[in-house]
């Protein structure tokens, strides 16, 4: 007996993604997808009027999810061909249906409208977990708009931001993710019922060259599956164009970019304590540094990221090389490649909303990190106070910069204080500025905080709305 221990398992299914997930992509859901294909295909032929009878597609109802897959591994390996094999497997134990199965169909019929409606269905897993991250972290954002914090660019000192407006700008990039993921869920077309080539001629010849029944066959099979007649592709080769495989993980890569970027930060500030992710109780950071308290969710989440990000570029070249109608060298590489950038993604998401859902921040420390730095950040205040005040711009302007430069020397040196406001208050221009009030970190925040409550309103709110049902499900069994 071979236990799952003494094989490779995709880490994706066996720790990361979730059962929804998982589920989506399964040969249960896939093969199933099938037989609804092949069923809907049959009552279209039979409505339109080639002979096949309400017995056979009654059987076909009776048997549509008894499917026997080590009947169909067999077959598989005697035929060499997947769709044949399943094809078999069914008229086994549907018997009286078997002439009829696949009548006019090609393999592509089978794959590519089931990879178009578990794409579709991905999607929307995707845009419902990124919304509850979305909410998470919106909600953290609230809480902390006015805590005043060291802003950065370039990763050096910057002027103060808040936390809460910090987690916004996260937030608008996950936004703008889900913008990209709705765009793509709704623009999923069908191949619909086109033939070996596109052509339809097989169709054509089924209905004696009736053109008219053959686009009612086709209408008539995407409204069984749940697509309107508008949801299908024009004309396709014999599969429907793999760019649509490029422009869907195009938007599972902005997700990944999105996701990445912020955890990325949330591992930056967690080396100045300043934010935090979620510990266990008993979480042990380092085998053999005890104190250690590492950011290993987000690490994760990047890593999982990265990974996704990695796969776009994959369906770029696969869409390239589709040689006239088609050829065949997709086919192992999308097994891979689409199954992987959902789950990974997905999982991402997963992470991160636990992430987000335990965010700590600490606002102690915020505040004593953006005082060491605050004498500098508030000499443009101190400026235009100064020039309030009669002084001139440009050599106010220069004293500052001198004395900065001064300091910042004896700081790299190991000075132990900032003394910046001290040799400033020595210098006439500055003769009746406040420096106390110059010093207040509440005086340099903007409209930070008001930013974040209209984000929250205009933008965050139709999100929590329209996807109420992902965001509250339970996150207790989610990947960490």
């Amino acid at each position: 007996m071979v236990l799952p221990q003494d094989e490779w398992q995709s880490p994706l299914a066996s720790r990361y993604a979730s059962v929804e997930m998982r589920t989506l992509f399964s040969d249960r859901n896939r093969i199933g997808l099938w037989r609804r294909l092949w069923l809907a295909l049959a009552e279209s032929e039979h409505e339109l009027g080639l002979p096949i009878t309400s017995e056979q597609l009654e059987e076909l109802k009776a048997t549509l999810d008894d499917i026997d897959f080590e009947k169909a591994a067999a077959y598989e390996a005697e035929l060499r061909h997947d769709v044949m094999a399943h094809v078999h497997a069914w008229g086994d134990v549907a018997p009286t249906a078997r002439p009829i199965l696949h009548l006019g169909a090609t393999s592509q019929y089978l794959n590519c409208n089931a990879e178009a409606i578990m794409l579709r269905d991905g999607l929307d897993q995707i845009a419902g977990a990124l919304a509850a991250v979305i909410d998470a972290l919106g909600t953290f954002a609230q809480t902390h708009r006015a805590v005043p914090t060291l802003g950065s660019t370039h990763f050096q000192t910057a002027q103060p931001t808040t936390v809460g407006k910090r987690a916004s700008v996260w937030c608008w990039d996950l936004c703008l993710a889900l913008e990209e993921v709705e765009r793509q869920r709704d623009g999923i077309r069908l191949r619909g019922v086109k033939g070996t080539t596109g052509t339809q001629a097989s169709f054509l010849a089924l209905f004696d060259g009736d053109h008219d029944k053959v686009d009612q066959l086709e209408g008539l099979v995407a409204e069984r599956m749940g697509f309107s007649a508008d949801q299908l592709h024009p004309v396709t080769g014999q599969t429907y164009p793999r760019l649509v495989d490029a422009k869907v993980l195009g938007a599972l890569g902005i997700v990944a970019s999105a996701s990445h970027k912020w955890a990325t930060d949330v591992r930056l500030l967690a080396g100045r304590a300043e934010i935090e992710e979620p510990v266990a109780k008993k979480q042990i950071g380092s085998s053999a540094m005890p104190y250690k308290r590492n950011p290993m969710r987000c690490e994760r989440a990047c890593g999982l990221a990265r990974f996704v990000m990695n796969l776009v570029p994959n369906t770029y070249q696969t869409a390239a090389t589709q040689w006239l109608e088609r050829t065949l060298d997709d086919s192992a590489n999308r097994r891979l490649t689409l199954a992987e950038a959902f789950l990974a993604t997905d999982a991402t998401l997963g992470i991160l909303r636990n992430v987000a859902q335990g965010l700590i921040a600490n606002p102690a420390v915020c505040r004593t990190n953006l005082m060491r730095e605050m004498p500098f950040l508030a000499t443009e205040a101190l400026l235009m106070a100064a020039v309030r005040h009669g002084a001139d711009r440009q050599t106010t302007h220069e004293t500052i910069r001198a004395h900065s430069r001064a300091v910042q020397a004896e700081l790299r040196e190991g000075a132990a204080t900032n003394d910046l406001l001290d040799r400033l208050r020595t210098e006439p221009a500055f003769a009746g500025v406040s420096m106390e009030e110059a010093l207040d970190p509440e005086q340099h925040i903007g409209r930070a905080p008001e930013q974040v409550d209209r984000f929250i309103v205009q933008y965050l709110a139709p999100i929590r709305d329209r996807y109420a049902s992902y965001i509250d499900k339970s996150a207790a069994d989610l990947a960490i």
